[in-house]
């Protein structure tokens, strides 16, 4: 999901969108068929932004930042490492931002990566990785131990999630998936060692994996041009674009990075922990709403208001929650958020979900007892908004996947 208060990996200068602007009729009554307050987009000029620093950064650098910033940092006290700058600075141009030292993320998102709970050596999962700040702070949380996998259906996206784990230097442990996230199905690389033999130290030494690079070898440029070529469509295997040298794929064969598992095999050897901040209709990200100034209204139509979309977008996020719990060990956690403030988007999807998927059971989230937020129209769940947090808008629910054999 897009969070448009996430830093791009590039340094152009941000647009400027106003604090506050007439909406059109038709997100009026978009906003009214879902008993969603109007006056909640003319809050942007009240909203802060927010940046995290990197863990490790000394604390004297948050002097040098306000210097260069040319304003203070305030500490966000209920999450580590983040602070707030006032919403009209921009942080793309400043060497701090530059040399990977901070990045801009949302307190709100920020909070739904602190309720996943990493821990040394999990398995991590992020299912809809594109633009990378959530993944980054999943990297930093992960440390030394663990592995983390970032999937997202979009190429150009996903490759600014490389950019930035190398930018911060934080991709060692990470590998990174075009895939559509409604069927991957890949597990992480080191969960199942005992089924690996005749997968290394092969003769077969054409088709392992050395460490990565960012050249592209002739034969895969030959591949990728005669495909352009002929006009073939895409191929439906994943497609790995980056492993770090730690993450448990060098020396591996491509073909056994790449297979497919089973629900079995999920159950036993999935992943600890999986993210899924869904695809939505970003009704709920005030800034976001508000540069359909700059882009057209008629887009915010199409991209938003469009039924048919909506829709499709359903059908999405519920192929997005089964699919990221069906890859979940039996034990572990799921986090499904969007930055709608839908309650089809949201509560409903949660709801159809449970009704399917009796091993699914909803976890309070203990950390949130702290957290500027309410509770969602379901319990256990929250919601963050303009007024009640001063963020943008998300909604955060988290399951654990439960042994089939405890269920009645």
């Amino acid at each position: 999901m897009m969070d448009s208060s996430e830093t791009p990996p590039s340094d152009r200068k941000e647009e400027q969108p106003p604090a506050s602007l007439p909406l059109p009729a038709a997100f009026l009554e978009f906003l009214g068929e879902n008993g969603l307050d109007p006056t909640l987009y003319s809050m942007a000029d009240t909203i802060p932004r927010y940046i995290r620093l990197k863990p490790g950064t000394e604390s004297r650098m948050v002097t040098e930042i306000e210097s260069e910033l040319k304003c203070d940092l305030r500490k966000v006290s209920w999450l580590p490492d983040f602070y707030a700058i006032p919403p009209e600075i921009q942080i793309a141009g400043s060497k701090a931002y530059q040399q990977g030292k901070i990045y801009g993320i949302d307190a709100a998102s920020g909070a739904t990566i602190l309720a996943l709970d990493v821990q040394q050596g999990d398995h991590v999962l992020d299912l809809c990785a594109a633009p990378g700040a959530k993944l980054c702070m999943l990297a930093d949380m992960l440390g030394s131990t663990g592995s983390l996998t970032g999937v997202d259906v979009a190429k150009h996206r996903l490759a600014a999630c490389r950019t930035m784990l190398q930018k911060y230097s934080i991709g060692d442990r990470s590998r990174l998936f075009v895939a559509d996230g409604t069927s991957f199905s890949i597990l992480p690389a080191n969960s199942n060692l005992g089924s690996m033999e005749g997968y290394i130290g092969t003769e077969n030494n054409e088709s392992m994996l050395s460490e990565w690079t960012s050249k592209r070898s002739w034969k895969d440029r030959q591949k990728s041009k005669k495909a352009k070529t002929a006009g073939l469509p895409s191929s439906s295997e994943p497609e790995l674009i980056y492993y770090g040298k730690d993450s448990g794929l060098v020396g591996l064969q491509k073909h056994y990075v790449l297979s497919p598992s089973t629900d079995d095999a999920a159950c036993t050897s999935g992943y600890d922990k999986v993210l899924v901040d869904a695809e939505c209709t970003h009704d709920g990200s005030i800034k976001h709403i508000q540069k359909f100034e700059f882009w057209g209204w008629k887009t915010l139509d199409r991209r938003v208001l469009d039924a048919e979309r909506t829709g499709s977008l359903l059908h999405l996020q519920l192929g997005l929650l089964t699919n990221g719990f069906r890859l979940l060990k039996t034990g572990g956690s799921l986090v499904y958020s969007t930055c709608s403030l839908t309650v089809a988007q949201n509560e409903n999807v949660v709801q159809q979900f449970l009704s399917r998927y009796p091993s699914a059971e909803l976890l309070k989230i203990d950390s949130a007892d702290s957290w500027p937020c309410r509770s969602g129209n379901i319990e256990k769940t929250l919601r963050f908004d303009p007024l009640t947090s001063q963020t943008s808008g998300l909604f955060v629910a988290k399951f654990v996947k439960l042994p089939t054999s405890s269920i009645s």
